[in-house]
């Protein structure tokens, strides 16, 4: 870390997969979700989805997972390390949200199907595990890395924001056929298997971009009540996104 901005409590953090020795001895755990992005920086939409999906499916927890090497889009503006310690801070004092380290620091390329194998090699098989993505993301997936493997480890939770309706003719024929096969209309329905299913949770539209946030404080301009104010504190201290571009 290069500048510390406060001391908080020390906030939750994965560091590594636990052995597939110790799954046999360890008690059953509630569904879980997963959500990845670059968070450079981490914002309060990502925070309030993570929330909201939360409820919506009644998970235990939600793994965020800030990308090391992202496949599909350019090297990131802050450091790895930059990026997980604002993930940490964003996410400390909330019991349902960890921060997850089992990406960020790798220096090879980063896909999600290996991410979700090594949750479901560390909560065991029978653990529902949700990958919780945008409608945007999801219309994409068949560019993605083993994109129908995903089935096989996790649910997909699609996000879906007021005034949008994704539906089965708004998709490519593939994965058409896929979301109808898989599609339940309950998000609670998640807990009635591990893996397989997709279902969609309504959220609030909170139109935050990490693009044009950084824009906002390469410009001098007020990012106040976009993010929490201990990573803007951060951004600040560590004189981060100056230079936008």
């Amino acid at each position: 870390m290069a500048i510390e901005v406060a001391a908080p409590p020390a906030p939750k953090v994965v560091a590594e997969a636990m052995p597939l020795a110790a799954l046999a001895e360890s008690p059953p755990v509630d569904a879980i979700g997963v959500l990845g992005g670059t968070f450079d920086p981490i914002h309060f939409g990502h925070l309030r989805l993570a929330e909201e999906i939360t409820d919506g499916c009644g998970l235990s927890q939600v793994r965020v997972i800030a990308a090391g090497t992202p496949p599909h889009r350019r090297a990131p503006r802050a450091s790895a390390q930059q990026r997980f310690d604002m993930v940490c801070a964003a996410v400390n004092g909330n019991a349902r949200l960890v921060a997850d380290q089992s990406e960020i620091f790798s220096e090879q390329p980063c896909f999600t199907v290996d991410t979700l194998s090594g949750l479901r090699a560390e909560f065991g098989a029978q653990t529902p595990i949700c990958l919780i993505l945008g409608a945007d993301a999801f219309l994409q997936l068949m560019t993605w890395h083993r994109w129908r493997q995903l089935f096989e480890i996790a649910h997909l939770v699609v996000a879906q924001r007021p005034g949008y309706t994704l539906d089965q003719s708004s998709l490519p024929a593939p994965l058409a056929v896929e979301f109808e096969a898989r599609f339940n209309s309950d998000a609670r329905s998640i807990h009635d298997r591990a893996h397989g299913i997709i279902v969609k949770v309504a959220i609030t539209a909170l139109d935050i971009s990490a693009t044009e946030l950084r824009a906002h404080i390469a410009a001098r301009r007020s990012a106040r009540y976009l993010l929490p104010d201990i990573v803007l504190d951060y951004i600040r201290a560590n004189t981060l996104y100056q230079d936008e571009r």
